[in-house]
């Protein structure tokens, strides 16, 4: 380092020192210095969904159909992904349609918008829906990292709301706003991952959804849907999503391909149905998030959205049968993880160790006697060989300082099986005192 800087942290957006980031990137450095540990900490699909993808002939596949169904000439539609394209997107026919059959969401075309993965789609929808400093977003505690990191991205204030066995408490909800109105501010949206949240696992019953969309109503706020689990709900037992249930345009709804497809694509979406008065109009809120997006990224990679629009066409343009095989994966992985715990940590434990048991998703909580800091973790890491994810770096609250956070989906069972052996042996040794 020079002795004189060129540049001081507190010059630079306060968002640079957050404990996310931080926490992130440590994580990813000692999984670095720790290769042989069984790691628990990546909510990463299973590598076995990538090997042998044939990403020519799915472009190819996809190709064709800008020929027959859109009616392009092969030279229109080769340059359709070699150029910028739209930045709305060139995949939402196939995505509306797959949503319609699959999930009971009924979104023209024009009304979502393909973003790069869904960190983009949430960052573009705070974007346009906070003003300033009076709107405020409610989130659930625990909650996902990405959106209370992109909150503070853009300087959007946060009010933690309470998540339980039911998901989040649609009453401390109504609470929070009633509270933000008293100081002049409002509830502007809430986020919310109502099956098998990251990194709470719960999932949401139909009672509750149904309460949320009427709280919603009520005090004129809208909710931001993130769906990236869902589909590893068996077929017999899935729930209606928010925005399939959403008669008012309460919702958006955001998904990826990330987990159905493959990560490395980086193609999300969001369907934004609601209309936006202007002075000469109205106009939808997906092409005001296009507008911004043009101010982001330009527009979604047009060969990723045409190897996932050739996924989509090879399995009839539908996600359930795109996910069909993952979601039996992740079942499986998930059930392997719950049953290794019951197993190898049924006895000889301190109090104070509890494991959660979600129904699906990638992730299983385990509450601890002792804080679940950096330095555990590199105890665990170095003399245990076994890795996961502190729960701290979820709240807002500080209720994660005491549990971890299990992910499933990467490893193989037998690894499971090593890896919960590893924990096991870590917890009786470490968290007694």
């Amino acid at each position: 380092m020079t002795a004189s800087p060129d540049l001081y942290v507190r010059d630079l957006h306060g968002s640079l020192q957050d404990p996310v980031l931080g926490a992130v990137g440590f994580l990813n450095e000692v999984m670095s210095r720790y290769p042989d540990a069984i790691s628990f900490a990546p909510g990463a699909p299973h590598p076995e969904f990538v090997q042998g993808l044939d990403t020519r002939a799915l472009t190819e596949r996809f190709l064709t159909h800008l020929v027959t169904d859109r009616g392009l000439d092969p030279a229109g539609a080769e340059r359709a992904l070699y150029e910028y394209g739209p930045a709305q997107g060139l995949i939402n026919d196939l995505v509306a349609e797959a949503l319609r059959g699959d999930q009971g969401i009924h979104a023209d075309p024009r009304e979502i918008v393909i973003t790069v993965g869904a960190q983009e789609a949430m960052l573009l929808t705070l974007r346009a829906l906070f003003r300033d400093a009076d709107d405020v977003l409610a989130v659930a505690d625990p909650c996902f990292v990405g959106i209370t990191g992109a909150a503070r991205l853009l300087d959007i204030p946060l009010v933690p709301v309470q998540e339980g066995p039911v998901g989040l408490d649609v009453d401390h909800l109504a609470a929070q706003c009633r509270e933000a109105r008293a100081t002049g501010r409002r509830v502007r949206a809430c986020y919310v991952a109502p099956d098998f949240s990251n990194p709470g696992g719960v999932r949401m019953p139909l009672g509750v959804r149904h309460r949320l969309l009427d709280l919603a109503a009520h005090e004129d706020l809208l909710l931001i849907e993130d769906n990236a689990y869902g589909f590893t709900a068996s077929e017999d037992d899935s729930l209606p999503g928010l925005k399939a249930l959403d008669r008012e345009r309460r919702v958006v709804h955001i998904g990826t391909f990330a987990k159905v497809g493959f990560p490395g694509a980086r193609v999300g979406y969001a369907v934004a149905d609601q209309r936006v008065r202007h002075a000469d109009g109205e106009r939808l809120l997906a092409e005001e998030l296009a507008d911004l997006k043009t101010m982001v990224t330009v527009n979604t990679s047009p060969l990723s959205q045409a190897v996932v629009g050739g996924l989509l066409l090879d399995h009839g343009r539908s996600l359930t049968a795109l996910a069909r095989a993952k979601a039996e994966r992740y079942r499986r992985n998930l059930a392997c993880l719950v049953d290794a715990l019951d197993h190898h940590l049924a006895d000889e434990l301190p109090p104070g160790i509890v494991w959660h048991r979600p129904a699906g998703g990638f992730f299983v909580r385990v509450d601890l006697p002792v804080p679940a800091d950096h330095a555990l973790l590199e105890v665990s890491a170095g003399a245990y060989g076994v890795l996961w994810t502190p729960m701290s770096q979820f709240s807002l609250t500080g209720r994660g300082d005491r549990q971890i956070r299990l992910s499933c989906s990467y490893l193989e069972p037998d690894r499971i099986e090593t890896g919960v052996r590893r924990l096991a042996a870590f917890l009786r040794k470490e968290t007694g005192a």
